[in-house]
């Protein structure tokens, strides 16, 4: 060999190393990046459907790295209406040679919840699908602060209950119904001497007090379409088309026996109340349904609390069932 051909020689094998080190470096940044990211690639060939998967995949499913793979058990890790998905967009993909992309949960072989996403491309060889493949992701973390997000967004975080936002998008649907009504009347509820209670004994009897409230009320309404604190002490229900007028009544009734029973906190009982104002739903609007609960609302409180006040459609009357216990003022504290 001529000392010009070594030369040569020697310049490719230093450039195999180099661009070998250099691919080394780059596996290392990926599988660094993908462990820390949660992402594993996968492949799937086709049509015999054996699967490839890196690390962080086997890391997802719980399954030991480098474990035989069988796509049919692993297809048990999903729930069933998953499952269905799954094969549903695969399929598409395969046969329109595209590809899909799912959230899904799944419980792995340790019996261990997570979510992840599925995304997967499909490449052919002329117009035959050989082989499809993409990445799944761990998203737990995001599915839960989405959910969190969510919950924040929809529910009181003291009572648990529908917030003001929800209970407002949930009566909006009376104006975007049809035909058929989407509930039969609408409750407004004031917790009477909670503002003393509040002052008196701190804001976490105030909490103690909206939330076995919110407990209490919801237990009064049973099947209702919605129970919401609408803000401060006041509390809506919006109950379904099926109830008759005195079934109605019964409820506003029974909320109001509901809240005469005092409230324990660190030993002491706190004695509050109710006033519940009642719109039954006739050919109105949803902001006329509310308009006439609140002045059912405020003939009560008008009437001497612990009662509650019916306002009738399409005549502007008010139908009264005083439930007020008879005897003197309303303690707030029974020692």
């Amino acid at each position: 060999m001529t000392a010009a051909l070594q030369s040569q020689v020697d310049a490719q094998a230093a450039l195999i190393r180099e661009l070998s080190a250099s691919l080394a470096h780059s596996r290392k940044i990926f599988d660094r990046s993908s462990a820390a990211a949660r992402i594993g690639v996968w492949e799937c060939t086709l049509p015999d459907e054996s699967l490839s998967w890196t690390d962080v995949v086997y890391d997802l499913f719980d399954l030991p790295r480098g474990a035989v793979l069988n796509r049919r058990q692993l297809l048990d890790c999903y729930p069933e209406e998953s499952a269905r998905a799954l094969h549903r967009l695969r399929s598409s993909a395969i046969e329109q040679l595209s590809g899909f992309s799912l959230d899904t949960e799944i419980v792995t072989v340790k019996g261990n919840r997570r979510w992840i996403r599925i995304t997967a491309t499909v490449e052919s060889e002329d117009g035959v699908a050989v082989r499809i493949f993409g990445i799944k992701q761990d998203i737990t973390d995001e599915k839960i602060l989405a959910d969190r997000t969510r919950y924040l967004a929809e529910f009181d975080v003291v009572t648990g209950l529908a917030n003001r936002g929800r209970f407002q998008s949930t009566l909006a649907q009376l104006d975007e119904a049809a035909d058929a009504r989407p509930f039969g009347a609408l409750l407004l509820v004031d917790l009477d001497e909670f503002k003393a209670v509040n002052d008196c004994f701190g804001h976490a009897a105030g909490d103690e007090c909206l939330k076995q409230a919110g407990q209490r009320i919801s237990k009064a309404c049973g099947d209702a379409r919605l129970v919401a604190r609408f803000g401060g002490d006041e509390f809506a229900v919006l109950l379904g088309s099926h109830q008759r007028f005195a079934e109605i009544s019964e409820i506003a009734r029974s909320i109001i026996e509901e809240m005469r029973r005092p409230i324990v906190f660190h030993g002491h009982e706190l004695q509050l109340g109710a006033s519940v104002g009642v719109a039954l739903v006739d050919g109105c609007t949803a902001s006329q349904l509310f308009v006439m609960a609140d002045k059912a609302l405020y003939a009560a409180k008008e009437a001497g609390r612990g009662t509650f006040r019916i306002h009738k459609p399409g005549t502007g009357g008010r139908t009264a069932a005083v439930t007020r216990p008879p005897g003197g003022p309303r303690r707030i504290l029974r020692g």
